[in-house]
């Protein structure tokens, strides 16, 4: 195996995220891994890069799809699919999606729960309850499919940076998303606008924001443009609010963004119609979202990952009858998870980095009338040394990649005996369980949660306990 061969073999299995361990044909035992093959694909590929005995390389061409591949645009898998970046396992049944993610979390844990005195039996994966138009939230981008090509909108093409395709039959989203894609398109179209161009930095359309809520119906459309665009908005307005939807607009919203960055962020909103944030449900509680308000990209399965970690916590200690403990919910985003906790508990205090999330986790536990939840905005390193109240137990939800190593070992400091870990990246929660595992705690349950049906995400509940 060197570097430029054009090679044939077949990918025998997937590591996360969306790695596939391809077996060279003619040549024994030889492996190369590949991103974005699937398991049965029998692919060429162009080797890029081989250390130490082991290749990367880049998949050139699907010769044969895998015999899991039994799902078409007319029975359950995606017309869009192998051109869009989007979703990496629509054409097979959601099972072996499943079967696929819960794999990978077992190869990644289960070298380093090896390593405990007590056995920690991982449990199977639960799905998502809907696993078609789940998401809340999509950030469309406008482009073109090929270079100067009719206007597109939609997301990346596979491997592409650049080009762009119109998802107008998306499987994940709600019909109406796709309703308010084909007007925004058709509109700007006919208007002549012209997109964004990420490398010459000219033009104007950058992206379309859509986000509704699973249980109010509720929907909030954003336009992302620069300061270029200064007029046919009205218009653009009228449009949507004439479209037969399910659900009802709660604010259709004018942001403009001339930084170089492709990325979704704002130098100026305007409201053009209602109010800029909507409403939605989750076990019970009501939480106001804004434009760029985290919160967990399907609603359904959240609550199913949240009542697993509810689950996890089990009962805290109580003195006459009333809750006694202080909860730590570390990198608490919206506070969605602290105030679910805060009916068992003295006291929950979360800490979050985004200013913008914790004032909005502040409104939503008012709302809610929560009275016993704090939340601070600030790093969770530095913020911890200023907290007087010491916790009793510690709720982690980081970012992709995990908890920072100082603020890990701040966090094990405590000596909580229990504490639960979220983890939205099985890789960094395998690198965090060890140094966990070192310094005398060891899992006592853990389960994949499938947050993201189709694509290479996955969530993991870990609940660790302290050893004598």
């Amino acid at each position: 195996m060197k570097k430029g061969q054009i090679r044939t073999g077949t990918a025998e299995y997937v590591k996360f995220p969306n790695r596939a361990m391809v077996r060279l044909e003619d040549s024994g035992e030889e492996y190369c891994e590949v991103k974005g093959a699937l398991p049965g694909q029998r692919i060429q590929l162009v080797v890029t890069r081989v250390r130490g005995g082991k290749g990367e390389g880049r998949l050139k061409e699907v010769l044969e799809n895998s015999p899991l591949e039994t799902q078409g645009p007319e029975n359950g898998g995606c017309r869009h699919f192998g051109r869009c970046g989007g979703c990496s396992y629509i054409s097979m049944p959601y099972e072996e999606s499943l079967r696929i993610k819960e794999e990978q979390v077992h190869r990644l844990l289960k070298p380093v729960l090896a390593g405990q005195t007590t056995e920690c039996v991982i449990e199977p994966i639960k799905p998502s309850p809907v696993c078609y138009g789940y998401r809340n939230k999509m950030e469309f981008t406008f482009g073109d499919e090929e270079k100067d090509g009719p206007l597109a909108l939609g997301m990346h093409r596979r491997g592409s940076f650049y080009d762009i395709v119109t998802v107008d039959h998306c499987r994940i989203v709600d019909e109406d998303y796709n309703t308010i894609l084909a007007a925004t398109l058709s509109y700007f179209k006919e208007q002549d606008v012209p997109f964004y161009h990420r490398f010459t930095h000219q033009g104007v359309l950058r992206h379309l924001l859509v986000r509704r809520a699973s249980y109010t119906g509720e929907i909030l459309v954003a336009l992302v443009t620069t300061s270029g665009l200064l007029t046919g908005l009205e218009g653009w307005k009228e449009r949507l609010l004439e479209l037969p939807l399910n659900g009802k607009l709660a604010g259709i919203l004018h942001i403009v963004n001339d930084s170089m960055a492709d990325a979704v962020k704002s130098d100026r909103t305007e409201i053009l119609y209602g109010q800029d944030f909507f409403y939605e449900q989750l076990l019970g509680l009501r939480f106001r979202i804004s434009t760029f308000s985290f919160f967990q990209t399907n609603t359904r399965s959240a609550e199913v990952l949240y009542e697993t970690a509810r689950e996890y916590v089990g009962g805290l200690k109580s003195e006459n009858g009333r809750p006694a403990s202080v909860v730590y919910d570390l990198y608490s985003g919206t506070g969605t998870i602290a105030q679910l906790m805060a009916p068992v508990a003295k006291k929950v205090i979360g800490v979050e980095i985004v200013e913008e999330a914790v004032e909005a986790a502040r409104r939503n536990a008012c709302e809610n009338g929560l009275d016993n939840c704090e939340f601070i905005a600030g790093d969770v390193l530095k913020v911890l040394d200023t907290i007087e109240e010491k916790p009793d137990f510690i709720i982690l939800d980081p970012p992709r990649d995990g908890v920072h190593p100082k603020a890990l070992a701040r966090i094990i400091s405590y000596g909580v005996p229990k504490l639960v870990y979220i983890s939205c990246k099985p890789t960094s929660l395998a690198r965090d369980l060890a140094v966990f595992l070192e310094n005398g705690y060891e899992a006592e349950r853990c389960v994949p949660v499938d947050q993201f049906p189709w694509t290479t995400g996955i969530e993991t509940v870990v609940l660790l306990q302290k050893m004598n």
